[in-house]
């Protein structure tokens, strides 16, 4: 049986996996077209316009994880018209966003300059940038939307080939806009715009291939009936992912209000967060397929087994990780950056990056698992208990240990968020 539910586990958490290392790939596309250009503030207008629309997005999240865990469910309590019904749900609330935010594109902008402020060099190429991409938001909501219901659907090759499929296209489309047609910046934008759609495309002709079949269980009686637990839930991830966000900004802007060498530190040791997240996300998606699927179908012995194999398979990913940042971590950096300042600065706060899978491991499985379930209270829950600790020890420590204290506030905050929904889950009834 435990094979069984480590094959279950690897054949959601790997595709992800893969899957998640792509994303990146798309931002560095636009990045190293944009560097070989006549000027650097088209690096900077293409690093402004990202950093917008991954926050509005990241806000946005909701639409796929309470797809995933609903959608789950109902495969869990072999609900066909359910899961149809979800898929509806999610979408037109995705198109719905995805037109508010192209009407308000104008504030929206205004607000994110505001943010970030870029310099005056940078303003009129980002202003471009982000006017061209704007019209990809109603691709990559809806797409939202269809990669949590195919996660839902016990499915996670399918969001990896979408993935596949727009870094190809983007890479394709940016080279012959720019270089064949001597487009600039708004070259390197139209092409991440046709990337979301052929993604799009190519996530809806999966579905009619694969899931086709289902859509005559579709019923307009009882769509708009569960609106209100869709809304419930996505209220709640909607307000957990801001307090994930107010916690990440302010580490950037404290970061920065220490100098050009800390942020640059910080930033490159952020990348240690991020490369162990592209893993362990993974696994939080196996945690949402198949936490939500056992869930639904009331069968608490598979339910158990799954939550006790994905932490088995957590602690062997965080133990190679810990060691490789242990013992490769300078090398890491070396390979990330070779400014003088940089390098010497991380011998003081690279111990810091030792700590990020041990102190983090734990939520990316609850998070999985709550999403699967729809306890979207208790991650919402953790999420404020962490970032009110991470606030709490900064401002506290700041004066004393510097940017130190910025990291022990960091780690703090990715420990308490695992505690605490460990806590919500075991005096729970789950």
């Amino acid at each position: 049986m435990k094979n069984l539910r480590d094959g279950q586990i690897l054949r959601i958490a790997v595709p992800s996996i893969v899957s998640n290392i792509t994303v990146p790939l798309l931002g560095m596309i636009d990045v190293a077209i944009v560097g070989h250009m006549s000027s650097p503030a088209y690096i900077g207008a293409v690093a402004v316009g990202s950093m917008i629309f991954n926050l509005v997005y990241w806000l946005f999240g909701f639409l796929r994880m309470g797809a995933s865990g609903m959608t789950a469910q109902a495969v869990g309590k072999r609900d066909l018209t359910e899961t149809i019904r979800i898929l509806a749900r999610s979408m037109a609330i995705a198109l719905g966003i995805a037109m508010l935010l192209i009407i308000l594109q104008i504030p929206l902008k205004w607000l994110g300059f505001r943010l970030i402020g870029p310099t005056a060099d940078v303003s009129p190429f980002a202003a471009t940038y982000f006017y061209t991409v704007i019209w990809g938001a109603p691709a990559s909501l809806a797409l939202f939307s269809l990669m949590g219901w195919f996660i839902g659907m016990q499915n996670t090759r399918f969001p990896m080939i979408i993935s596949i499929i727009q870094n190809i296209v983007n890479i394709l489309a940016s080279l012959i806009l720019v270089y064949v047609l001597g487009m600039k910046i708004e070259g390197v934008a139209l092409g991440t715009v046709i990337a979301q759609y052929a993604g799009l495309l190519m996530a809806i002709a999966l579905f009619l291939k694969y899931y086709g079949r289902l859509l005559p269980y579709f019923r307009k009686e009882g769509l708009l009936r569960d609106f209100r637990k869709f809304f419930v839930v996505n209220r709640d991830i909607f307000l957990r992912t801001l307090c994930l966000v107010a916690v990440t900004l302010y580490f950037t802007s404290a970061g920065a209000r220490s100098g050009a060498a800390i942020l640059a530190i910080n930033t490159v040791l952020m990348q240690f967060y991020l490369f162990f997240s592209y893993f362990m996300d993974g696994f939080a998606y196996a945690g949402e397929a198949l936490g939500g699927k056992t869930y639904g179908a009331s069968n608490r012995g598979a339910f158990r087994e799954i939550l006790q194999r994905l932490f088995l398979w957590a602690t062997g990913v965080t133990l190679v990780f810990t060691l490789t940042y242990v013992f490769a971590g300078q090398w890491i950096v070396k390979v990330l950056t070779d400014e003088p300042q940089v390098l010497d600065a991380a011998k003081h706060f690279l111990p810091w990056a030792w700590l990020i899978p041990i102190a983090g491991v734990a939520a990316f499985i609850w998070d999985g698992i709550f999403v699967g379930i729809t306890a979207t209270r208790g991650m919402l829950i953790s999420s404020f208990v962490a970032a009110l600790f991470f606030f709490v020890i900064f401002l506290l420590s700041k004066d004393t240990l510097g940017n130190h204290g910025l990291w022990l506030a960091f780690i703090t905050y990715l420990a308490m968020r695992g505690i605490t929904q460990t806590i919500i889950f075991f005096s729970s009834t789950h």
